[in-house]
């Protein structure tokens, strides 16, 4: 089997542990990923917990995955989450292996909140409503590229300039006849350095934040059923 994508993913990994070695105490990043929908990753609590959640008649997707934390901020993250979800505007609970049991223990104890949905890989805390298995080493690469200006729309969706090519390619193949190549030999050439480096990027697979895709599609769901 081909792991060249793997290796990919590797290298990636080790490319951003040396640029940058952690985003602990990092400023919180936030988006607005329309359709009533906002983005919100904390990288300490208590202090990056949104004042407001955006706007009170916005979704909220709080990212909490890789966050450190003791049972205070255990306490005071429970706090908020008794005030910010509801039916009409969910808060989704992005949560992986790495975020501090502490954390997320006092979640655990209580009654499932209304309009609180936790998404990701299952945490020594908590078991998300809806599980994911994700690789950590692409999970960690796609965390990281946006705090390093990889656009967030980048990490939610595959190139639709690679749908585009791959329909028109599928579409000449009916159109057109199988016509020999002139020189049989030009298919032996050596690639060029940019023409190797440049196929290498289109088989790698597109770099894809699984937890906040699928956080991203629930609500977009929820809002074509009609249910927030």
């Amino acid at each position: 089997m081909n792991d060249f994508p793997l290796r990919r993913l590797v290298a990636w990994a080790a490319l951003l542990a040396i640029a940058t070695p952690h985003f602990s105490g990092a400023a919180p990043i936030t988006r607005d990923l329309g359709d009533g929908l906002a983005y919100h990753r904390i990288t300490t609590l208590p202090a990056d917990l949104p004042k407001e959640a955006g706007n009170r008649n916005q979704s909220l997707i709080l990212d909490l995955r890789f966050v450190r934390g003791d049972a205070a901020a255990g306490t005071a993250l429970d706090a908020w989450l008794k005030f910010h979800p509801s039916s009409r505007t969910p808060v989704f609970l992005l949560i992986n292996a790495e975020t501090e049991a502490a954390v997320l223990t006092p979640l655990v104890r209580r009654l499932p909140t209304k309009g609180l949905l936790v998404v990701g890989a299952a945490s020594p805390g908590l078991t998300p409503d809806l599980a994911l298995k994700t690789s950590p080493t692409a999970e960690r690469i796609a965390y990281d590229a946006l705090a390093t200006g990889t656009p967030l729309e980048a990490l939610l969706y595959d190139s639709p300039e690679k749908i585009r090519d791959d329909e028109a390619s599928l579409m000449k193949g009916r159109q057109s006849p199988v016509v020999p190549l002139d020189d049989p030999a030009d298919d032996l050439s050596p690639l060029s350095p940019d023409t190797a480096k440049a196929a290498a990027q289109k088989t790698a697979p597109p770099l894809i934040d699984v937890a906040l895709q699928r956080a991203v599609h629930l609500h977009r769901a929820l809002r074509a059923l009609k249910k927030i």
